[in-house]
């Protein structure tokens, strides 16, 4: 397993939301309240985020900058002057607990980018490598010879870019493929993050799954960061917890939920596509 979290909001220091808060991505590390599967992500990190101004733009031409590792998130010596001084209004972070079959590199941490997207995937896939052959799902040739890494959580976000590619709905993309996957594979736990660095699509389906909410600010994390205390006096009324089995939808002012069904019976966005935000 994996702890993950999205921000989106004001331009901030990532020290702000990679080291600063108490229970936050880094202590969950090596000491994470909430995970049911694992008791350490020491299997390397990484760090999405969009440089300031670049969310603004009206073109998909701007790309996320990552920084990614394949060593545990606190023996790197870099990470605290970077996150000291880069900032940003657009965040995907994750440290990583693998599975064994999947890479042990650092391609294979999240975040996975492509385009403006970054995505994570925190859980497993049982023998991910016949996916696409038991769900009925297909991918180009060149596609599948490019996974970013060998792992589950790599050909899951191959298989969400190419339906984002054809212009599905982030929400209606994460829906289906998580319902598809779950179909063929019962076992498998599949909370996924998704960004544009406008807005975010989670789906919780195995593990927790949590949001903060404040005028202008959003949070989506595997779970609280300062758990059972306020993160601090910016952030408004606390964390609230996404049920299972459910798709959620953000920006820095809309939060949305909708339950999906625990079992796809063929490849439907859902509600999700009616959620979209305009």
């Amino acid at each position: 397993m994996c702890r993950h979290f999205a921000y989106l909001g004001p331009d901030v220091p990532l020290a702000e939301l990679l080291l600063d808060p108490p229970h936050g991505l880094y202590r969950q590390s090596w000491a994470p309240r909430r995970q049911t599967h694992g008791t350490v992500n020491a299997d390397g990190f990484g760090i999405g985020w969009y440089p300031p101004g670049t969310t603004e733009r009206d073109d998909d031409e701007y790309a996320p900058a990552r920084y990614r590792r394949a060593v545990p998130i606190w023996t790197d010596p870099n990470l605290p002057d970077l996150a000291r001084t880069l900032h940003s209004g657009a965040v995907l972070a994750a440290v990583r607990d693998a599975t064994p079959g999947n890479g042990p590199d650092e391609a294979a941490n999240a975040p996975f980018s492509g385009g403006r997207w970054l995505f994570s995937h925190n859980g497993s896939v049982p023998d991910w490598q016949r996916l696409t052959e038991d769900s009925g799902t297909s991918l180009p040739a060149p596609m599948l010879l490019g996974l970013q890494a060998h792992s589950d959580s790599a050909l899951l976000w191959a298989l969400v870019h190419d339906r984002l590619a054809a212009g599905e709905p982030p929400g209606g993309a994460l829906a289906a493929i998580t319902r598809l996957t779950a179909a063929v594979r019962p076992q498998a736990r599949l909370n996924l993050l998704l960004t544009d660095g406008r807005s975010i699509a989670a789906i919780r389906w195995g593990d927790s799954l949590w949001y903060r909410a404040a005028p202008g600010r959003m949070v989506v994390a595997s779970e609280p960061w300062d758990d059972p205390e306020p993160w601090d006096d910016r952030i408004g009324d606390g964390w609230q917890e996404v049920p299972e089995h459910t798709l959620l939808l953000a920006t820095p002012t809309r939060v949305r939920t909708a339950a999906l069904s625990p079992v796809a019976a063929r490849p439907v966005a859902e509600r999700a596509e009616r959620m979209a935000f305009p």
